[in-house]
């Protein structure tokens, strides 16, 4: 009797030790599974969060050269080899100024990325307008009461250059400019430019902070170029807005920059461009070019010229004597 008890009482053990022992490397198996999902999660979040920051950095060489070309009015300017993110040319590229209209790649980049329906209605307000008129802004031509896509916005804020879309995107995506300012100054730091580059408006207006170099309008170009949408809409030559009772045709804007310059002498095509002006930095311009057998990227920003057509040809003369034949 004495024996079988000792039998029954050594298998219970043995069945203890079986159970927690499941037990114990269930559970185990169980906390590195949360613990490896936990950190999946994390990674995909981090990654997704670095997508967004695109820290792109610029490197003189010694092959870069100073602009010098008499041909070149503008006072500042800078080109870059986007295969190897190297500065071709320079011209007080690090000199900070008003970048005017410039300004508006960065509003659009931050809207593409914050926006989700591109077919959202946007009310352009009494505010807007007042705004616009009082400042003396570029415009799309909407009005007061009308009620425009997203997309008209995107595309109205870069074509024209029109203040009242940049506003309604802002209004939009943020709840007021102040807001939406907030967060392109957010992209800038982002971006590795808060030291030198600072924004006070989404439109380009003259403002003793609101200021950025050609070589902080160069690596904000090109943030801009990775957003597929973004390049899409600085790289329209023409666009019709969608119809609305106040517009019944829609409104025909144009990017006269790319028009104006694509039958230009050149080894290659300028594919997007934005342009800007302010009485305190001149005309303006910042664009992306490449070659003609596409092997060979550049962006080129320029500043100080002294009008728009000026603006045109300085560019033609730097991509001319700097970009690959």
């Amino acid at each position: 009797m004495k024996k079988i008890f000792v039998v029954l009482v050594a298998s219970v053990l043995c069945f203890a030790v079986v159970c927690g022992t499941v037990f114990f490397f269930n559970k185990s198996k169980s906390s590195a599974n949360g613990k490896t999902e936990t950190a999946s999660h994390l990674t995909k979040k981090q990654n997704k969060t670095n997508k967004k920051v695109n820290k792109i950095e610029y490197k003189e060489t010694k092959n870069t050269k100073d602009i010098t070309n008499p041909e070149v009015i503008s006072t500042n300017g800078i080109v870059v080899d986007l295969n190897t993110n190297t500065i071709v040319a320079k011209k007080n590229d690090k000199q900070v100024m008003c970048p005017a209209s410039m300004t508006k790649i960065l509003t659009v980049l931050v809207a593409c990325e914050k926006v989700k329906n591109l077919d959202d209605k946007i009310t352009i307000t009494r505010d807007m307008i007042d705004f616009v008129y009082a400042h003396g802004c570029s415009t799309v031509g909407f009005v007061e009461g009308e009620q425009i896509t997203v997309k008209d916005a995107l595309y109205g804020t870069i074509l024209p250059s029109g203040a009242d879309a940049a506003l309604a995107l802002a209004k939009y995506v943020a709840g007021s400019h102040e807001n939406f300012v907030k967060l392109m100054n957010k992209k800038l730091d982002e971006m590795g430019l808060s030291k030198t580059a600072h924004f006070t408006n989404c439109i380009g207006l003259y403002d003793d902070n609101h200021k950025c170099s050609m070589y902080d309008m160069a690596i904000i170009l090109n943030n801009a170029l990775n957003n597929k949408f973004c390049k899409k809409i600085i790289s329209t030559h023409t666009y019709t807005t969608s119809k609305t009772p106040q517009h019944p045709d829609g409104c025909i804007i144009s990017n006269w920059f790319l028009r104006r310059i694509e039958d230009k002498k050149m080894p290659g095509t300028v594919i997007c461009a934005k342009t800007g002006f302010v009485n305190q930095s001149g005309s303006c311009a910042a664009s992306y070019f490449e070659s003609k057998d596409k092997k060979h990227k550049y962006i080129c920003v320029t500043a100080g010229s002294n009008s728009s057509w000026r603006c045109i040809y300085d560019q033609v003369a730097i991509y001319n004597e700097f970009a690959t034949k």
